[in-house]
């Protein structure tokens, strides 16, 4: 039994003709379901649960990289296969290119076929992450595996985890880093300052550090971002949380 939990954005008129094929492609393969609309404060977690008590054994998010995110940070802990169909603009959807899983009606064809493979997932301050953590350029420490230190000799230094969300750097070349989400490691991108002139901070180019768990710490407060949810710290540990759930993905995923 599939449950499919609708982001708001699809109630745009924009999406009207789309989401109509999407149902009637999914009903013309057999896993049409309830449909759920989560509003802005929906705890996703009590929704899939109560689901699952119904007998619901896939859970399909509807939406985009923020829907995705949002649903995956609060759900990840339970026992359910989950799918993805993406709605929107590619930019809004960097996580179901590396899924394999495209925009619109042919994700359907990809639900259909029931591809399901374990990924890992980051868990920071007793909460998972699924796409990406961020700190902004502030004079932090960084302890990793309980054996490597890096701090910036200049003072601030840009921290990024990627889980299955893709990152690119602000900077001329826009490289675009992919990690693997099941190579039983998490990806820090770690960019330190160079030097600061009159006008701007110079920072280095970024450094990639594989690790399973990550201290950072700061003698004062720093924005913490994690899945579109910010808060302020001084302290933060990030963990992996092994093939913590189970995806069904593409064939031309990129991992």
């Amino acid at each position: 039994m599939y449950v499919y939990l609708y982001d708001e954005l699809v109630k745009h008129k924009r999406y009207k003709q789309e989401m109509r094929s999407i149902e009637n492609r999914l009903t013309d393969f057999g896993i049409a379901g309830r449909i759920v609309r989560l509003q802005q404060f929906t705890n996703s977690e009590a929704v899939i649960s109560e689901e699952m008590k119904r007998g619901a054994e896939v859970a399909v998010i509807v939406g985009d990289d923020k829907t995705f995110g949002r649903v995956l940070s609060r759900s990840a802990s339970l026992g359910v296969v989950f799918g993805f169909i993406p709605i929107g603009s590619e930019k809004d959807n960097t996580i179901a290119n590396v899924l394999g899983i495209p925009i619109g009606e042919e994700a359907c064809e990809v639900l259909a076929r029931r591809r399901k493979v374990g990924l890992d997932v980051g868990w920071v301050n007793n909460r998972y992450f699924i796409s990406q953590l961020h700190i902004k350029p502030h004079p932090i420490r960084v302890q990793y595996d309980e054996q490597f230190a890096v701090s910036a000799r200049n003072g601030k230094m840009e921290l990024v985890v990627c889980n299955l969300q893709p990152f690119v750097w602000n900077d001329t070349s826009k490289r675009q880093y992919v990690v693997h989400p099941q190579d039983g490691k998490l990806e820090a991108f770690l960019r330190p300052m160079k030097k600061k002139t009159l006008f701007k901070e110079v920072y280095e180019e970024p450094s990639v550090f594989p690790f399973e768990e990550m201290v950072i710490q700061s003698d004062k407060p720093f924005v913490m971002e994690a899945d579109g949810k910010k808060s302020k710290e001084t302290k933060v540990t990030i963990r992996l949380a092994r093939n913590r759930i189970h995806m069904i993905v593409g064939k031309h995923r990129k991992f």
